[in-house]
């Protein structure tokens, strides 16, 4: 029970399809190790499958449906859970989405709705969760970002990239701002998982990401929540402002070391 007597927001909590994302993963654990969480996401259909799997293990959970973009949104999702439980201790921002492109080919509608739904949300869940952690006595700010946002990822996405790594200079700028406050705020960087997000890429592609890894195994979302149990605990209470991959050694590797591995 490393989280018990906490209580914590997961956003964009629900999943697509059968296995389970990494919103879905952490929630979980969250309930699992004690905590009280409030599920949010824009579907809130997704959101429920998560309570409801959480309620079957007899954890404590409810649900919030919000749209990140939008502050009032943010902000009435804190209050939500303020209402309902009486503090907050814990903030997973997970919520993310897909931005494709090189930059000589970003179109300007698309660069916005990146920016907002993967970096917007995370800062006006962060101004308005703030306030409450305080009162609360503190917290555990926990951003999810991408190794795409801290090395050009597989793919050209240059919208999502920045965007994600922004979240990891959020992450910094506020474990310096509010740490008298006793808000401690880190930010883990996934690697290539195996998660809903990819769920479609084809079985050579999928190995190839493997075998890509130092380690060779396959991640999934398991990996990133068990790493946001641990920085949500008072396990890390010594911990702030870090970026965490969570990605089998690959940031680790240039191109050539791991060479061998793939051919």
């Amino acid at each position: 029970m490393r989280l018990k007597d906490k209580v914590a927001i997961v956003s964009g909590a629900g999943t697509r399809g059968p296995m389970p994302g990494t919103g879905q993963a952490t929630a979980i654990l969250y309930a699992r190790q004690g905590a009280k969480v409030l599920l949010t996401d824009l579907d809130l259909a997704r959101a429920e499958e998560t309570r409801a799997s959480i309620a079957a293990e007899g954890g404590t959970a409810s649900v919030f449906q919000a749209d990140v973009t939008s502050e009032a949104d943010c902000r009435a999702m804190i209050e939500a859970c303020v209402a309902r439980y009486g503090r907050l201790d814990v903030l997973f921002n997970n919520v993310g989405g897909i931005g494709a492109g090189k930059v000589s080919e970003i179109e300007e509608a698309q660069l916005d709705r990146s920016l907002a739904v993967n970096l917007k949300g995370a800062i006006f869940t962060c101004k308005h969760a703030i306030p409450a952690m305080i009162e609360s006595g503190g917290g555990s700010i926990i951003n999810v970002s991408s190794i795409d946002g801290l090395r050009a990822g597989w793919t050209p996405n240059v919208p999502y990239a920045v965007a994600k790594a922004g979240l990891a200079q959020l992450t910094r700028v506020t474990a310096v701002h509010h740490g008298r406050e006793n808000i401690r705020a880190n930010c883990i960087a996934p690697g290539h998982l195996y998660a809903p997000f990819v769920a479609n890429i084809s079985d050579e592609r999928r190995e190839l990401r493997r075998k890509a890894g130092p380690l060779g195994t396959e991640g999934d979302a398991w990996d990133v929540a068990w790493a946001a149990v641990f920085l949500a605990s008072d396990e890390s209470r010594w911990i702030s402002g870090a970026v965490l991959p969570i990605d089998g050694g690959l940031l680790a590797a240039t191109p050539l070391a791991v060479y061998d591995n793939l051919i």
